[in-house]
């Protein structure tokens, strides 16, 4: 946790010398001597800081620093302004132009379509969890990360990384301002009886995932499969028809489907992507249905992985398609 200013939802002010001297945050010397500089990076759990902290200025709010704390938190605002155009309301999803859009106008409706389309409650109705009123007529939904991922966050109204307009994410590098704190504008009161957050429901994980709110994977470098990608060779030299190429290749990813998480799944399917990327280089097989396949068989066995499904697999073509695979000899 760390201070608010008094009376507003913005952290309390840094020292002097840190307002007119730019210096990175990991070097202040400000966050070794136990003052509350820079923000959500001055969080801690340290009691005898925080007393001095609160004890010297009881009218600072308190805020809570997201990713060190773990946690995820759904802000839903509700901004009377336009909505964007229809590819920014809910980013990734096509909303066609017979679709009425009237009556739409803030997060919490957004955010409801979003669950709906995936047949889940919303998360501003979920009483499993902690859930914040804000002064504003907004509602702030508390989750746990699970997993160890370090979800990023985002605003709805940016045009890049966005869940739903009118809906952030609070999450690593962003603060969160505790229940109970007051600002002018008025009390962040809890909603219901429950008071502490749930772990973060899997669509919903699955949807921040699908938007990019997760760092980019490290994708595995491309490495030569030569058995493998020999046994394919054969198979597409005119001893079977594509399927039987592509079933040969994508097995391993299959196979990663029968297990939840692991299994090696980035370089199974980086490896399969290399190996046809040689195969369409070769002209022995269409790229198009080469690339099809492998984006079906990799979201079957991770589904709610898009975004890193597709760049393992563009990772993996371009280095395959540099080293086209010939046949070199034929099965007995």
């Amino acid at each position: 946790m760390h201070p608010l200013a008094p009376g507003r939802k913005t952290p309390a002010a840094n020292c002097s010398e840190c307002r007119t001297s730019a210096h990175a945050t990991t070097n202040c010397p400000c966050l070794r001597a136990g003052r509350w500089c820079h923000s959500f990076h001055a969080a801690t759990l340290n009691q005898d800081r925080i007393q001095q902290w609160w004890g010297q200025h009881p009218e600072f709010g308190i805020g809570v620093s997201c990713g060190p704390a773990g946690l995820v938190v759904i802000d839903i605002d509700a901004h009377g302004t336009e909505p964007p155009a229809r590819d920014r309301i809910l980013p990734g999803i096509p909303i066609g132009d017979h679709v009425d859009l009237a009556g739409l106008a803030n997060g919490f409706h957004t955010l409801a379509v979003l669950a709906a389309l995936r047949g889940q409650q919303s998360p501003a109705d979920d009483t499993t969890t902690l859930r914040v009123c804000t002064p504003s007529g907004g509602l702030h939904v508390w989750y746990r990360a699970t997993g160890n991922r370090q979800w990023k966050s985002s605003a709805g109204s940016s045009p890049g990384r966005a869940l739903a307009w009118q809906v952030d994410i609070r999450a690593h590098g962003s603060y969160i301002i505790a229940p109970g704190t007051t600002t002018r504008h008025g009390a962040y009161t809890p909603l219901g009886e429950v008071r502490e957050p749930a772990a973060l429901p899997l669509w919903l994980a699955q949807e921040l995932d699908r938007t990019g709110h997760l760092p980019a994977p490290t994708v595995p470098a491309p490495r030569p499969v030569p058995p493998r990608a020999q046994q394919a060779v054969l198979a597409a030299g005119g001893r079977g028809p594509a399927e039987r190429t592509l079933a040969a290749v994508l097995a391993p990813v299959e196979a990663c489907g029968q297990v939840a998480q692991g299994a090696g799944f980035s370089d199974a399917l980086n490896r399969a992507a290399f190996t046809l990327g040689g195969l369409i280089a070769a002209g022995r097989l269409s790229r198009q249905e080469a690339e099809q396949a492998l984006k079906d068989t990799a979201a079957a066995a991770r589904p709610g992985q898009e975004l890193r499904i597709e760049q393992i697999i563009r990772s993996g073509l371009a280095a395959g398609l540099k080293k086209p695979l010939h046949a070199t000899g034929r099965r007995p």
